[in-house]
């Protein structure tokens, strides 16, 4: 059977950060309080007529070149976001093909929230290994700030836009997609929503008014069961390869809150040289998060072709995820 290796990873973040401080200038809270509950320092926002096409292009422009790939070889796309460009359709993945100038390929989006990439990832490795595609690009693509209340100090401070991409192909060596386990709570879902514009509350004046449009967020419960999930999930895709904490290279969690990473990190026995954080940078971008962490550990020598990498993701819906893979890219 064919396996399926990540050949590539890259990333694209918009120019604007946006500080703690200047936060400070909008709602009712401060840059100790912000570094205290979450760990983050800054975010970046993209332009307003910078959208989640646009910035994912970029990043998978990047990730097919790093695979030394053209847009030729690329046979299915799917973008995880829930932030897309249009409400139903097309989807962004149809517009990234666009961008791409291809032509004739399966291409689609993704609704898994913060484990959106880790969703793709499963698709794309079951893609490959069925023999049906031998070239998938995977994208984490999000502008967050234009579903976010910028007067919410509860989730304005938390999210930031950005894209992460990369490719997914036929494996040549031993540096495959050991594992990819991935679930769904749909009993919990209000705790982590964006009730607006669809069928149950559509784009009426009365909901326009109550902002229905915007996350929604019951911090303190997502908090509780988000570090219960991450670590569940971690400790169950490690004791199935009969591998051990040690054995971890680098553990590359979703990039929510310092907190929620640290008691993960901890309870897993990791240590701080495992463990890789961008959170701080660039806040909670959810699909993209994981793929703009990987990028980032990529360009700073990090992330090496051959290391064994732990991925981990929760989200809203709920759903989770986690993923061993030794990286592919040269």
């Amino acid at each position: 059977m064919k396996k399926a290796t990540l050949k590539s990873i890259a990333s694209y973040i918009p120019e604007k950060i946006l500080s703690n401080f200047d936060l400070e200038k909008m709602v009712e809270t401060n840059n100790d309080w912000i570094i205290k509950r979450t760990g983050i320092k800054t975010r970046h926002i993209a332009k307003d007529n910078e959208y989640t096409s646009d910035m994912a292009t970029k990043a998978a422009k990047l990730a097919i070149e790093r695979a030394n790939l053209s847009t030729k070889d690329i046979d299915a796309i799917i973008c995880a976001t829930i932030s897309p460009d249009y409400f139903c359709m097309p989807s962004t993945a149809n517009i990234i093909s666009k961008n791409l100038e291809i032509t004739g390929i399966m291409s689609f989006d993704i609704q898994a929230a913060c484990s959106g990439f880790l969703y793709a990832l499963n698709i794309a490795k079951s893609l490959i290994e069925s023999g049906t595609k031998r070239n998938v690009l995977i994208i984490g693509a999000e502008k967050l700030s234009s579903i976010i209340d910028w007067s919410d100090r509860s989730t304005c401070v938390l999210f930031g836009d950005g894209a992460g991409a990369g490719v997914v192909s036929v494996a040549e060596d031993n540096n495959t997609i050991i594992d990819v386990n991935v679930g769904s709570d749909g009993f919990k879902g209000d705790l982590l929503i964006t009730p607006g514009f669809a069928g149950r509350y559509p784009a009426t004046d009365e909901n326009i008014q109550n902002k229905q449009n915007y996350v929604k967020m019951m911090g303190n419960e997502v908090f509780k069961i988000a570090v219960n999930t991450l670590m569940d999930e971690a400790s169950n895709i490690i004791e199935k390869n009969n591998l051990q904490a040690e054995d971890i290279d680098l553990f590359i969690p979703h990039q929510a809150n310092l907190r929620i990473i640290t008691a993960v990190q901890e309870r897993l026995g990791l240590s701080d040289e495992q463990c890789f954080t961008t959170v701080e940078k660039y806040g909670n971008t959810s699909a993209a998060s994981i793929p703009m962490a990987m990028n980032d550990a990529y360009e700073q020598g990090r992330l090496k072709q051959g290391n064994l990498c732990l991925l981990d993701a929760f989200g809203g819906g709920f759903t989770w995820g986690a993923a061993l893979l030794r990286f592919g890219g040269k």
